[in-house]
């Protein structure tokens, strides 16, 4: 097991997607939901700046600014 007993990102992963994929997720729907989740998490990490979001998910801003748009994820607020 990884230090401090938490279990390594890839076996978190792994069981998640075996849940899925039993469930019947299609891989359309599974990769939205976790690209909408992905993008939420580095702007709220962010403080809501696009900039800052994109270089810590290792994107283009525009790329980033997109996927907001289509996804519609708004600001909090």
């Amino acid at each position: 097991m990884a230090s401090g007993d938490q279990i390594p990102i890839k076996d978190r992963l792994e069981a998640i997607v075996d849940e899925l994929v039993a469930k019947g997720i299609l891989w359309q729907e599974a990769a939205e939901q976790f690209e909408k989740i992905f993008i939420r998490r580095a702007l709220d990490e962010t403080g809501g700046r696009i900039g800052s979001a994109a270089r810590l998910m290792g994107v283009h801003r525009n790329t980033l600014a997109a996927k907001i748009r289509k996804h519609r994820i708004g600001k909090k607020r």
